[in-house]
């Protein structure tokens, strides 16, 4: 009897059962990963497309931006430009991972291995996902979520709806918690939490506003209480809105709630890209070379696996016209396994720069530490290591605006690993590419007007379109007149000034 998983590109239930069978116990008992039960779900090329266009969640409140997605998505596809992502896999408890039906049974022993055990590990592990994410209570969360929202569109109106998303959605990005506060409710919790906001109304919001004295000495210590009330400064927009908008119905704060529990799921994923992406193609590549050494898998399969791994960690250089950057799964994985090097057979150059790992011999005991202790960068700051820098042939171009020229800051001599390796780890940084905006003033006792704050950082100032686009929603959540102050971070100048009332 042949111990082939199989043969041929060809595969039923019972062999995607063999398969999974054999890739988890290669993974827990070689690999020691530690994951969630898994769910897995063969679904068809227009289901992963549609998935894709609802941000990968596998039930989510419908919205018009789902759609343009959707089509954008198909059209490339159709027609030949862009393929599809062989799996999605959900953080959840049980983990979700869908697979392809059209996959070959090869394709489905990478993707099982890939995301049903790697990313799975990493979601479980990892100290992001276990502080920002509930994977017991999301999936019955999103399901309350669109039953929540399609009745909001039979009683409110499908239009009402929409702009409402449309203003939540484009604060999005500025709507998560960058510390922590309180666990995320369950859904019993949820919906009594529901209930009692219909049974109150608006009797809290409104007396915030009600309330406030308009003169005297009274009404100054009146409007510091208030104001302290409102833990200003506050950097979760959505969450200020949700609390102290003046105009806005409870089911309209409702929503605006979702849309922030949403977008605060995702906050660990941006900030873990690359650690991510490196630890899944680590575990696959591992786990399917274990496959072809056992003889699990023929020699057809694993050069078909070869090609599609050498596909995914390809890196195209600065000259090659399908450069986008740094590709996460090239350098996550190449760090990987300079990692599991550097355990079993350091260099001397090693045991200078990592000398709490060099030499400890067991490889998967540092890297799970490393998966569950650190996010993109701070694990590109602690472990890219000079070899790396030299098979990268990186180097640090400083381009300043007022320089007539580029300067190279950092080349390959101890100092140079050092600002190096710091200067590619601050990319990694969340603030870098997300505006440090927060709500630091409201006039309580007059015109309502919102105050917010840019910290500008090397003299990175916002697009004007689309700081007018984004005050537009906020402005219309607010009620009233919005101030946006771009001001210097470190002089505290204001740069410049940006101002939005509200449509008549």
């Amino acid at each position: 009897m042949s111990a082939l998983l199989f043969e041929g590109r060809d595969w039923s239930f019972e062999t995607l059962q063999k398969i999974y069978d054999v890739v988890e116990s290669v993974a827990k008992e070689e690999l020691g990963l530690d994951t969630f039960p898994n769910q897995i779900e063969v679904i068809t090329a227009e289901q992963m497309l549609d998935a894709y266009s609802s941000t990968g969640m596998p039930q989510l409140y419908r919205h018009w931006s789902f759609g343009k997605r959707f089509a954008q998505f198909e059209g490339v596809y159709r027609a030949g430009l862009q393929g599809l992502a062989y799996e999605i896999v959900i953080n959840a408890d049980p983990c979700i991972c869908y697979v392809m039906e059209e996959n070959s049974a090869t394709m489905q022993a990478l993707v099982i291995a890939h995301a049903a055990f790697g990313h799975n590990h990493f979601f479980k592990n990892n100290y992001q996902f276990r502080q920002w994410t509930d994977p017991t209570g999301i999936l019955d969360y999103l399901a309350y979520a669109k039953k929540y929202i399609a009745s909001c569109e039979e009683r409110y109106g499908e239009a009402e709806v929409e702009r409402l998303l449309d203003a939540a959605h484009a604060l999005a990005p500025q709507g998560v918690d960058r510390y922590p506060r309180k666990r995320p409710m369950s859904l019993v919790d949820e919906e009594k939490r529901d209930r009692a906001r219909k049974e109150e109304s608006e009797r809290l919001y409104d007396d915030l506003w009600r309330t406030v004295p308009r003169s005297g000495e009274a009404a100054r210590k009146a409007i510091d209480h208030q104001r302290a009330l409102l833990r200003l400064p506050q950097e979760n927009i959505l969450y200020f809105l949700e609390k102290t908008a003046p105009k806005l119905q409870a089911w309209q704060r409702e929503a605006l709630r979702i849309v922030r529990l949403v977008a605060q799921y995702f906050y660990p994923q941006q900030q873990t890209k690359v650690m991510n992406e490196g630890c899944a193609t680590y575990c696959h590549y591992r786990i399917i070379n274990r496959l072809h050494e056992t003889g699990r898998i023929g020699d057809g399969s694993f050069l078909e696996f070869l090609q599609s791994h050498t596909n995914a960690i390809r890196q195209p250089t600065a000259h090659d016209p399908y450069y986008n950057g740094i590709n996460p799964y090239a350098l996550g994985f190449d760090m990987m396994c300079d990692i599991a090097r550097i355990v079993r057979e350091p260099t001397e150059e090693d045991r200078q720069w990592f000398p709490e790992i060099a030499g400890r011999g067991d490889e998967m005991a540092v890297l799970k530490d490393v998966w569950a202790n650190y996010r993109d960068d701070s694990f590109i700051a602690q472990f890219l290591s000079p070899r790396l820098m030299r098979k990268w042939r990186l180097f640090h171009i400083v381009d300043e605006t007022d320089a007539p020229k580029l300067r190279v800051a950092a080349i390959h001599n101890e100092r140079g690993y050092q600002d190096l390796r710091r200067s590619l780890a601050s990319d990694y940084e969340v603030g870098r590419h997300t505006p440090d905006i927060q709500v630091v003033d409201v006039d309580l006792a007059g015109s309502r007007r919102l105050v917010l704050h840019h910290r500008v950082f090397s003299g990175r100032l916002l697009d004007v379109v689309d700081a007018t686009l984004v005050l537009r929603h906020l402005t219309r959540l607010w009620g009233y007149e919005v101030v946006l102050q771009e001001i210097d971070a470190t002089t505290n100048e204001v740069l410049k000034a940006h101002m939005a009332s509200p449509e008549p």
